[in-house]
């Protein structure tokens, strides 16, 4: 009986050991838990850096816009401070195009003023009667002359200013010398012009000099 359980017990091992499938399941059973556990880990680590990634990119992407604002901005300030420097710079050449014989008509002005009060101080009864020939041609190249300056002043823009009686005083074009209570006027308006004034371009060159009729 002893030796045959000595026999079953030895057939038992022959069996396990002369097996090497059994012998190398549980190395394999092993490697794969543990791949499984490491594949776990690997995935974490991965969705871990791809995180952090996507935060850096996105703060990068926000400091990106914030500088192409900041450059829009300038940009389009200096766009427009060209554009401010063209049109104040256009500007300044049109207005030395029109203003910069300004100083010239006013030197002129002194001229068309003699010629003007010459033509006034002729009697006309002197003027129509042929008594004195010389002085009506003289008259006439006054009046002449005196035209053609008039002309030669509105080619160039410049214009008179002579307010008709009853015109409202206008501070812009009319210098008032005195006020005084004038038969027949409203108070305000131009009653009497001792001298013309003039216009360049719709600038007041020199003002008219006026009497303002004021209320009794």
């Amino acid at each position: 009986m002893a030796s045959w359980c000595v026999r079953a017990v030895k057939q038992s091992y022959s069996v396990v050991v002369s097996s090497p499938a059994i012998i190398r399941a549980s190395p394999r059973l092993l490697c794969t838990a543990a791949q499984q556990k490491s594949g776990q880990g690997s995935e974490e680590d991965q969705n871990a850096e791809q995180s952090a990634a996507e935060k850096v990119l996105a703060e990068e992407k926000g400091q990106l816009e914030e500088q192409l604002k900041e450059v829009t901005d300038k940009y389009k300030r200096a766009l427009a401070d060209t554009e401010n420097l063209r049109t104040r710079s256009q500007k300044m050449v049109e207005d030395t195009k029109l203003y910069g014989i300004q100083g010239f008509c006013k030197d002129l002005l002194e001229v068309a003023d003699i010629l003007e009060k010459a033509t006034e101080s002729v009697p006309s009864e002197e003027v129509s009667s042929q008594k004195n020939p010389h002085l009506k041609n003289l008259y006439d190249g006054l009046v002449m002359t005196d035209k053609q300056i008039q002309k030669v002043f509105t080619k160039h823009g410049l214009v008179k200013l002579n307010p008709d009686g009853g015109q409202k005083f206008d501070p812009y074009e009319h210098e008032a010398l005195f006020h005084s209570p004038v038969e027949g006027k409203e108070p305000g308006t131009v009653a009497i012009v001792t001298k013309v004034g003039y216009k360049l371009h719709g600038r007041t060159l020199r003002p008219a000099l006026v009497g303002v009729a004021k209320a009794p």
